[in-house]
């Protein structure tokens, strides 16, 4: 993994990239591995984790529109009948149907459960008799939380710098 000078998370990156970063003096290594890479003058222990010498500004962009990130967004929970379920029994709605012009955006795409899907068919929130727990828009969240929701089982040299 690849830290900025401040110790923030930036990327995961494999092993050769990150002994580029080594030999050409831009990193720290922090964490290592108990694997080794031999060349035929050297041995050296595989870097878990590096650190930046210099501060790279980290520009803010938004967070990628997906399935995955919609179901983050609303903690894996149906938005209308509120029960937490795992990803395989969820779903994603229109709030406006897109027969009705709904567009596909973080503002009407909120996560639900197949059997209030089902319920609400192409029809309006009002026409359906479901509510909204509450009104879809577009996260705001920072570089290393979007790093760290698709890490379910990080390596154990990784933990210290990540966000839990």
């Amino acid at each position: 993994m690849l830290l900025n000078a401040s110790y923030e998370p930036l990327r995961v990156i494999n092993w050769k990239r990150a002994l580029t970063l080594l030999f050409s003096g831009k990193v720290e290594v922090l964490e290592e591995y108990d694997r080794e890479i031999h060349s035929v003058s050297l041995s050296i222990r595989m870097p878990s984790v590096i650190r930046l010498h210099a501060l790279i500004r980290v520009k803010t962009r938004g967070v990628k529109f997906s399935r995955q990130n919609i179901y983050a967004r609303d903690k894996y929970e149906c938005q209308y009948c509120r029960r937490r379920l795992p990803p395989g029994e969820l779903t994603y709605d229109h709030v406006v149907p897109r027969s009705l012009g709904g567009p596909t955006d973080w503002e009407n795409i909120v996560t639900c459960c197949i059997p209030c899907n089902r319920r609400k068919g192409g029809k309006l929130l009002e026409h359906s008799g479901l509510h909204l727990r509450i009104p879809p828009k577009k996260p705001t969240w920072s570089p290393y939380v979007s790093l760290t929701v698709g890490l379910h089982n990080p390596p154990e040299t990784w933990r210290n710098y990540l966000a839990y």
